[in-house]
């Protein structure tokens, strides 16, 4: 059984930084792509970066290109997502997300939420002006 087990969110004001964390076990695959959702109140869940762990490929929104990295642990079972000038807009829950049994991202990039088999529960990144 997949599970996801995520750290770091937080509250902080507009032009700081935090860093998320995702440790997967249970994957039976050896690669696959792994990565981060966020949803905000009232809006749909969205793409923010996604990782493929066979080979470091990287698929970023263009909301967060260049302010959030996300990277890999050497085992590839745990993804980090380095969030930097974080903006008020930045505001959401963040759910890590992994395909499991594919890795359609080298194929689809970020894709749609239905890529993703598993979910973890979510932690909150609250950024005041």
């Amino acid at each position: 059984q997949v599970q996801l087990v995520e750290s770091g969110g937080g509250s902080v004001q507009a032009g700081g930084s935090l860093r998320l964390s995702c440790a997967a076990s249970g994957l039976t695959y050896p690669s696959t792509c792994m990565g981060w959702f966020r949803q905000a109140p009232g809006k749909e869940r969205e793409g923010v970066a996604v990782i493929y762990t066979g080979g470091g490929s990287t698929y970023y929104s263009d909301s967060v290109k260049g302010r959030f990295t996300i990277s890999q642990d050497n085992a590839g079972n745990t993804v980090y997502l380095q969030m930097n000038s974080l903006k008020p807009e930045d505001t959401a829950m963040y759910y890590c997300v992994v395909e499991g049994n594919s890795f359609k991202c080298l194929v689809y990039g970020m894709g749609a939420p239905e890529q993703y088999n598993y979910w973890g529960q979510g932690t909150q990144v609250t950024v005041s002006s």
